[in-house]
């Protein structure tokens, strides 16, 4: 078992973007485009990804389904609905060219997927997929993804609501947390840009994103020490895909523990469910959180391992780096545990997650975990009661076998 120092002092920084933000328009886009086909055909299989530039707009992929979808129209309304309503705030929805390249699946990849006679429904592709969870904050997240997602979720509603009305979509946040004794204690660094109109003063922008957006956030965690960065290169003024090029995917650390847990490497968005990338990365989240709300260990990382076309995982690892809570319990007894009360199949995850709705474009803002996903299938905490009871057996199976060991022994 990996173990940390619990009593290692550290700074740890992640980072979150604003739906505005190149990558982030293209992971909505995406997911929006899947949503439509899913809400059309439910068995829709769906591998769809985006580029953003100015004013070029690039969708390609593979989708078979029975939808009929208008893919422009989708991608003209998901730009509209994240704030590019004037082409001075970065894309020109009027006169931007359009792109679209899509195909069929590949009958080499379906036909270890679909199910059928004496064949279960095989994972989408090989891979292998992580979840992570831990005790920081009520979501279950690491604090530092947690207030940089709170951050530009504000951020977004300051300008939505027109509070701020001269911010603009496009924009990111950083926050840097000090841990002592392997806890968060205090943010030492808060790092805001924000696109803005041209005749804002940078001073002004710092007073009120410092006092309406930063205080408003991350008060409880803010010292006297605390340095802050506003739009530290200056003018923020041109942004969004004329200020940079935009890909579905790019922003996985966004999307998951902002770097606290590892990453397989698979993005999420655009992909429908039966692609393991996405609905076993939600699993092993699922799974964690459970564990962590169950108060078996503080910090705990699931992975997940797949063949392509095969049902069953070939390898299922638990982490909880040296955090546990339960006596005489490591991780290998969690991990049977784990195998014995979640499905692990791709249909069955799908099913148990009630995968095949229309649900992802929510997913593509502001992350895929806690607390703006905190009402889907994935982050449910159902399974704490399964978790001890089976804990306690292995438990109660350890210390009995011990015993009889010493009896024999004596």
């Amino acid at each position: 078992m990996n173990k940390i120092n619990l009593n290692e002092n550290y700074l740890f920084s992640s980072e979150s973007v604003t739906i505005g933000h190149p990558d982030k328009i293209c992971d909505q886009i995406s997911d929006a485009i899947l949503d439509a086909y899913i809400s059309q055909d439910k068995n829709s299989r769906v591998a769809c990804e985006c580029l953003i530039a100015k004013n070029l707009l690039v969708i390609a992929g593979e989708i078979t389904s029975n939808g009929n979808v208008d893919i422009k129209e989708i991608a003209i309304e998901t730009l509209k609905s994240i704030g590019y309503t004037n082409k001075e705030y970065g894309f020109d929805i009027d006169a931007c060219k359009i792109i679209t390249s899509i195909s069929k699946q590949s009958p080499d990849i379906s036909i270890g997927i679909n199910k059928k006679e004496n064949h279960e429904q095989g994972a989408g592709d090989q891979g292998l997929m992580f979840g992570y969870a831990c005790n920081e904050t009520e979501s279950f997240m690491p604090l530092p993804i947690d207030l940089a997602h709170k951050l530009t979720q504000k951020l977004t509603y300051l300008r939505e609501s027109k509070i701020l009305p001269w911010l603009r979509p496009d924009g990111k946040a950083q926050i840097t947390v000090k841990y002592l004794n392997g806890k968060p204690t205090e943010v030492t660094h808060v790092i805001v840009s924000t696109q803005h109109n041209p005749e804002i003063s940078q001073d002004f922008i710092k007073k009120e994103i410092k006092e309406k957006l930063i205080y408003a956030v991350c008060e409880k965690y803010l010292t006297k020490d605390t340095k802050f960065f506003i739009n530290p290169t200056g003018s923020f003024v041109i942004g969004g895909p004329e200020g940079d090029t935009g890909l579905t995917g790019r922003k996985i650390i966004v999307d998951t523990y902002g770097g606290a847990g590892r990453h397989g490497g698979g993005c999420f968005s655009g992909k429908d469910p039966s692609k393991v990338d996405r609905s076993a990365a939600y699993m092993a989240r699922h799974i964690a959180k459970n564990i962590i709300a169950a108060k078996i260990a503080e910090k705990c990382e699931v992975q997940i391992a797949y063949s392509i076309g095969v049902a069953k995982p070939v390898s299922i690892y638990i982490n909880t780096f040296g955090t546990n809570l339960i006596n005489n319990i490591d991780d290998n007894f969690i991990e049977s545990a784990v195998k014995e009360i979640f499905p692990l199949k791709p249909a069955d995850i799908i099913e148990y997650l009630n995968l095949k709705t229309p649900i992802y474009k929510q997913t593509a803002k502001f992350g895929h975990f806690g607390e703006s996903t905190k009402n889907l299938s994935w982050e449910q905490i159902n399974k704490i009661d399964d978790l001890r009871k089976m804990l306690n057996k292995q438990q109660t199976n350890k210390i009995y076998i011990s015993n009889s060991l010493k009896q024999v022994a004596g």
